[in-house]
């Protein structure tokens, strides 16, 4: 493997070294990606210790279980993804000084990594309960069988199966407490499912010529802007009934979530006459990366007693 350090000189004529191989492998598993599933990974956990009248001091070891095993597999899943997307990730901007296509990491030994952390996650998970072990194999086989391997470079419905996968972190963290997934599990996939398409479709646009050049058959690149934002607003309409489904929650929340919702359509409505999409669209991605975060954060939030 090439020198995994790179060096810069100061004001004195002397080369200094930093060590970039911590950089290169949070890149490789997706620090970021991992983080916010962690969140909504969290929030089932709480939810499901709420709901079922137990103890989160008392559940800790189930807890740390759930949130290890969870980051592990979702990494893992990441540096497969990293190993197979080599060959078009050094079109693209926002991924070419990724470690597999630098060569500061061997393609293999990424697969390795990416397998290693899999197993780790799935002994973790397997420490809580079987449902949670076997949720997250669904998630695993989705994300990297059926949208790496297969829809991402074929079809633009890639996305939506891509949202299969990223919805399952919170049903993991539900599934470790309570095996018996209640309705509100199940909205906590809904909302990740459904927040999925309107946020990475935002990145589509603004990544359009990249994809395209890529060969990468994202909406935008086939079906132009026009239908893409159309498909964005449908996705967003959808998401409206859902805080309603957790009223558990309180009226408090209902209330922020239906706020939330409503301004993300309200924005949604507003690239039908926009003049610059690519302006539009980088406003529905930040909106989306806040509104996740604000939205789960809240159930927390609202449920501490």
């Amino acid at each position: 493997m090439p020198d995994s350090r790179t060096s810069k000189e100061t004001g004195f004529g002397e080369v200094v070294y930093e060590t970039t191989v911590l950089k290169d492998f949070l890149s490789l598993i997706k620090m970021g990606i991992v983080n916010s599933n962690l969140i909504t990974a969290f929030t089932g956990i709480w939810l499901a210790l709420y709901f079922n009248g137990q103890s989160f001091l008392g559940n800790i070891d189930t807890v740390l279980y759930a949130l290890s095993g969870s980051a592990l597999v979702i990494a893992g899943s990441c540096a497969i993804n990293n190993f197979y997307d080599r060959d078009i990730d050094h079109i693209m901007e926002r991924t070419k000084t990724r470690p597999t296509v630098t060569g500061r990491m061997n393609p293999i030994q990424a697969l390795w990594i990416g397998v290693l952390l899999l197993a780790f996650g799935f002994i973790m998970l397997s420490m809580t309960t079987a449902a949670a072990t076997l949720i997250g194999l669904i998630g695993v086989i989705t994300y990297v069988f059926l949208y790496t391997m297969w829809t991402k470079r074929h079809y633009t419905l890639n996305t939506v199966v891509g949202s299969i996968s990223g919805a399952v972190p919170p049903l993991i963290g539900w599934a470790a407490v309570d095996a018996d997934l209640s309705v509100t599990a199940w909205v906590l996939f809904m909302i990740m499912f459904i927040w999925q398409p309107p946020h990475f479709l935002a990145l589509a646009m603004k990544r359009v010529e990249e994809y395209r050049a890529a060969g990468i058959p994202m909406l935008p690149v086939i079906h132009g802007f026009a239908v893409t934002k159309r498909q964005m607003m449908v996705w967003v309409i959808c998401l409206l009934p859902l805080p309603f489904y957790l009223f558990q929650l309180g009226a408090a929340f209902i209330i922020l979530a239906t706020v939330l919702n409503i301004g993300w359509l309200v924005i949604a409505l507003s690239g039908i006459g926009a003049k610059d999409d690519l302006k539009w669209a980088k406003w529905m991605f930040i909106y989306s990366l806040n509104y996740l975060t604000i939205l789960f954060v809240a159930m927390v939030l609202f449920t501490i007693n």
